[in-house]
């Protein structure tokens, strides 16, 4: 507690310094676009003469505080024009700036050198931003453009295979992500298990993705965070935008409920190529939908409201075998609220939910589980001065986890209803961060969070002998779980477990000079709720367990070096880091998940480790724009026994995690031909994903038993392919209120047959063992209309 209570002196301190320099005064606004008023994040505002600027936060207000003077301020964002003005800077200047598109910009981005220098001396590293018509113009499955595939397209980040759900980040398991839409958790990012992403392409506005040297605000994950924005919604007039597609379409709808105060934002998507199924006998059922809204009202200059929610499902049927429901809803209420033109704050009060439902036909039951939270956060912005930003706030939230509920679906039924045991629990937090210029060379980012976790009374909670659920026989050699002695019941107020973490956060840069940087980060973070997954199962079996008396916090602590370097057109980022997690759980051999009421029996703590380099090389100018990113990295895992006689897993070895992948290169492209014709390509090339397969057998009573090799000791066949895009946009777009284009994409061009799994049989015809490819894509091509007015 001293470091927490001399990091917030410190905090104080820079606040006083800043105050007391020479006579300053603050030049603050709101930067939106003119044709539909929405707010625009990462706007730079520069003061050339003074080498300095600002940019715009999520919500599209800046402020600096320069000495008295007269400045030339220049607004400038791609895809935008340039707008300069003059200023008098005798007193506090609000200057609310609206900018229009400049469609010459889409063929040629200039990036001013003043922009460049900043952009390279902010100590900010491991974040990447892409904007929605960056991830609109990348080819992807099916023709639908596709949030979570694109940034795989970045380094550092893989996902786990085609048709698989989630990504990985830097070595990190999918469920160490914290992924937000308009600051609302999401559990589950995919549809149709990884063919589509839950994001609908025309209702965001901007995303970035932490992948290290994550700032202090953020917490409750261990390897990144992925932060949404969806529109607010056009305030200027009624806009309608959407695609028509084979598989799936979408549409938005947009427009003023009064004009420059108030506007709504409604969006939805829905597959349906299930319908055309019985026309070929198919019985087989899977689609999803999804709807996104938005209400945004403008109280005054001080104070303005947001409501927005997202709503989504998937249903996947296996005719009379099983069903599976599952799916996100959140919504979120939040508060903009200017103290002063140097203080910003952001109220919100957010709901989520995730939803997982699944029916066993043949064994006539359904089961159903899934995790809901109430989340409070009260955020500030104090932008002290032109070199010192200051963020600082406080969040809480609270969890109802429902491990399970069995109820049967006929009398016949030999399954007795029964509801596993809710558990609860509430995170807290408050952190303090520091965006500080030291000199003209280093800038300084340093943050410190401080998470506490209480794991609140439950029905009923099994005790153990010496506190242990799992034991080792060390006769058989194997784990089993111990005899459950007594239960014990709390009320929801008591407390069973309570835990608290220091989350230090810190980036460093030093400016080599006006074009290049070097930087360096450290973070710890602290995550307390567990993902218990079967992804071998024939659904994504998917349960969310929170940290307690058995299970312990997962902690992360990652470092990271880099350099920074833009040339006239291009850019370079070159990164090195290295993570190592406490407590990473896994699961012993043959461990059972479903309507399990005491996962702790299953589960052995272990360690994990990360290592690589990351390559991201950016052509930014020019009719021919995109980058190449390579990634080479080493994703390990460790789960020692406990005592000197246990064996752990893979007799605590390191062993490859699931989504260790050595090489990942990934090739992206976007070449404007004409106003009429533009094109995309991307290729993909990575390492096969560890797998684990039998090198023997033996009989035993009749049985044919397999042995295995060490765990994840072998790999599939290395996993590449191309997808290529034409967009045409007719010449009869301009001048209506009607527009639209048609993408025509290929995924998987020369048809490649990447293995999602390889299996293993006895052909009965042969009498031999056979190992047996499953793949999931060979090439598709799509058509899809996208149209606006």
């Amino acid at each position: 507690m001293d470091f927490l209570k001399k990091f917030f002196i410190f905090i104080f301190l820079c606040i006083n310094f800043a105050g007391s320099a020479q006579e300053k005064f603050t030049l603050s606004g709101t930067i939106s676009e003119i044709e539909s008023g929405e707010t625009l994040i990462g706007v730079n505002v520069i003061i050339p003469q003074l080498q300095t600027g600002a940019v715009t936060n999520q919500y599209g207000y800046y402020s600096i505080t320069l000495p008295k003077g007269v400045y030339e301020i220049t607004y400038s964002s791609i895809g935008f024009k340039t707008e300069k003005i003059t200023i008098s800077l005798t007193d506090n200047v609000k200057q609310d700036l609206a900018l229009r598109t400049d469609s010459e910009s889409l063929d040629e981005v200039i990036i001013e050198i003043d922009v460049e220098k900043l952009n390279i001396r902010n100590a900010q590293m491991s974040a990447n931003t892409l904007s929605a018509e960056t991830i609109k113009k990348i080819p992807v499955v099916l023709g639908e453009a596709d949030v979570i595939k694109s940034i795989t397209l970045l380094p550092g980040v893989t996902s786990a295979g085609e048709g698989a759900s989630g990504f990985n980040v830097r070595g990190g398991a999918a469920d160490q992500n914290l992924i937000l839409l308009d600051e609302a958790t999401l559990y589950n990012s995919s549809h149709l298990f990884g063919f589509f992403s839950v994001f609908n392409p025309d209702a965001i506005k901007d995303l970035t993705l932490y992948k290290g040297g994550i700032p202090a605000r953020y917490g409750g994950r261990i390897s990144s965070v992925l932060d949404i924005y969806q529109k607010d919604g056009n305030n200027q007039k009624y806009h309608a935008s959407g695609g028509i597609g084979l598989v799936a379409s979408r549409l938005l709808l947009e427009g003023p409920i009064k004009k420059d105060t108030a506007s709504i934002l409604l969006g939805g998507r829905s597959s349906y190529a299930h319908l055309f199924l019985p026309l070929f006998d198919n019985d087989n059922v899977a689609y999803f939908y999804d709807l996104n809204t938005k209400v945004s009202y403008k109280f005054n200059n001080n104070n303005r409201f947001f409501l927005s929610g997202y709503f989504g499902r998937d249903v996947f049927e296996i005719s009379d075998s099983f069903a599976n429901s599952f799916g996100n809803t959140t919504l979120n209420l939040r508060w903009n609220h200017l103290f002063s033109d140097q203080l910003f704050s952001n109220f919100s009060f957010i709901y989520s939910d995730y939803y997982y439902g699944l029916e066993l036909k043949f064994l006539e039951f359904d089961f159903d589980s899934g995790i809901q939270n109430l989340n409070l956060k009260y955020d500030f912005t104090h932008f002290a001065s032109d070199n010192i930003e200051l963020r600082y706030g406080l969040n809480s939230i609270y969890y109802k986890f429902n491990p399970g509920n069995v109820t049967p679906t006929s009398q016949e039924s030999g399954i007795n209803a029964f509801k596993l045991t809710d558990k609860f629990a509430w995170e807290n937090a408050i952190y303090g961060e520091a965006e500080i210029d030291v000199s003209e060379k280093i800038s300084v980012q340093a943050g410190l969070r401080f998470s506490t976790f209480n794991r609140l009374g439950q029905d009923e909670l099994f005790l153990y002998e010496n506190d242990n659920p799992i034991i080792f026989n060390q006769d058989l050699g194997i784990y089993q779980k111990a005899q459950q002695i007594d239960t014990i019941s709390f009320r929801k107020s008591e407390t069973i477990k309570f835990f608290a973490n220091l989350e230090p956060r810190v980036n460093i840069s030093y400016l080599l000079n006006e074009n290049s940087s070097v930087k360096a980060s450290y973070n710890r973070m602290a995550q307390y709720i567990h993902l218990i997954s079967n992804t071998t199962s024939p659904t994504p079996f998917d349960i969310y367990a929170p940290s307690g008396k058995y299970i312990e916090p997962q902690l992360a602590d990652q470092v990271a070096v880099g350099y920074f370097r833009n040339f006239e057109k291009y850019s370079l980022e070159i990164e090195s880091f290295y993570k190592k997690v406490k407590n990473r759980l896994d699961y012993v051999d043959d461990a059972d998940l479903i309507a399990n009421n005491s996962v702790e029996q299953i589960l052995l703590n272990g360690e994990a480790r990360a290592y690589g380099m990351e390559v991201l090389f950016r052509k930014n100018e020019g009719k021919l724009q995109g980058w190449i990113a390579y990634t080479l990295s080493k994703s390990e895992q460790r789960t020692p026994g406990r005592t000197a006689v246990e064996t752990g897993i893979n007799n605590g070895n390191w062993y490859n995690a699931p989504w260790d992948k050595t090489h990942d290169i990934s090739v992206t492209s976007q070449y404007e031909l004409s106003e009429k014709w533009s094109f995309g390509a991307n290729f993909i090339f990575q390492t096969g994903r560890p797998t684990t397969y039998p090198n023997g057998q033996y009989i035993y009573n009749g049985l044919v038993v397999p042995v295995y090799e060490a765990r994840n000791s072998s790999r599939l066949s290395a996993f590449h392919h191309l997808d290529i895009s034409a967009t045409l946009t007719p010449s009869s777009n301009k001048d209506r209120k009607w527009q639209g284009e048609w993408v025509f994409s290929v995924y998987n061009a020369y048809n490649r047959m990447n293995a999602a799994s390889i299996s293993f049989r006895q052909n009965t015809d042969i009498a031999r063992n056979e190992a047996v490819r499953l793949s999931i894509f060979g090439i598709i091509p799509a058509i899809t209309y996208n149209f606006k007015f």
